[in-house]
């Protein structure tokens, strides 16, 4: 990757952590996502420009607010830290303008993971626009293979919603959120119907290992508790779209 390369990504990509993280505090309050100013969490202050550089500024401040110099915590640099990971993961992999297909991608389900999991909620306004664009990005750079990759936006809803009616029938209480079957399709219409299998099977091993380090650290676990499997669909849908479905080698 040559230098302008990269300190475009690095600048792009902390840009927009920084905007995955408003939206992953607002998103599911309802509160204004561009229109209202950043503000202290602590004494209402609004934060000037200088003190919303992603990463440096809380690193100047050491964290604090400039005006009642109460702790921010780390909750917005790790989400810009994270962001330009996504980024620079997606760059050992696929080149080009793809390279920034892959991006949007991987930043749209970092948002999604981290709302499902602290709300166990998928917005539609995240959800809902993967589908065509996984559609538009297929017709670009797969168009061969547009009909599986339309075929995998229909396969992936409507095998969640059939599972999650049978649940429903069978213990009488949701199983599957509405928003997991449109993330699915989301995810679908990307990595096409031949992909949807490893990323169930991934999300699936996924929550089990997590649940499994949970009981194994003393947490009392039941069949009612809450899992945000979104959460797991989305790291699972960006580990297919990067490098394919799972394969059995001979």
């Amino acid at each position: 990757m040559d230098l302008p390369l990269l300190a475009t990504l690095l600048l792009v990509s902390a840009v927009v952590g920084s905007f995955v993280g408003t939206l992953v505090v607002r998103l599911p309050a309802h509160h204004p996502v561009v229109m209202d100013r950043s503000r202290c969490p602590a004494c209402d202050t609004q934060l000037r420009v200088a003190e919303l550089v992603p990463i440096l500024s809380w690193l100047i401040l050491r964290g604090r607010c400039r005006t009642c110099h109460q702790r921010i915590g780390t909750f917005y640099p790790l989400i810009e830290g994270a962001a330009i990971g996504v980024a620079f993961w997606a760059a050992t992999v696929v080149t080009g303008w793809a390279l920034w297909a892959s991006c949007i991608f991987g930043w749209s389900l970092l948002a999604l993971a981290l709302i499902d999991w602290r709300h166990r909620l998928l917005p539609d306004k995240l959800t809902l626009p993967l589908l065509p664009a996984g559609l538009g990005i297929a017709f670009l750079i797969d168009r061969q293979n547009l009909a599986a990759h339309a075929l995998g936006a229909v396969s992936g809803f409507l095998s969640f919603a059939a599972i999650a009616a049978a649940y429903r029938s069978w213990r009488g209480r949701e199983g599957l959120g509405g928003g997991d079957f449109k993330l699915f399709g989301g995810i679908g219409a990307w990595v096409g119907w031949d992909g949807l299998p490893s990323v169930v099977l991934i999300a699936s091993i996924s929550a089990l290992g997590v649940s499994s380090l949970e009981w194994a650290r003393g947490r009392r676990l039941s069949l009612s508790d809450e899992i945000p499997f979104g959460s797991y669909l989305s790291i699972a849908g960006w580990i297919v779209w990067l490098y394919g479905p799972l394969t059995l080698n001979r």
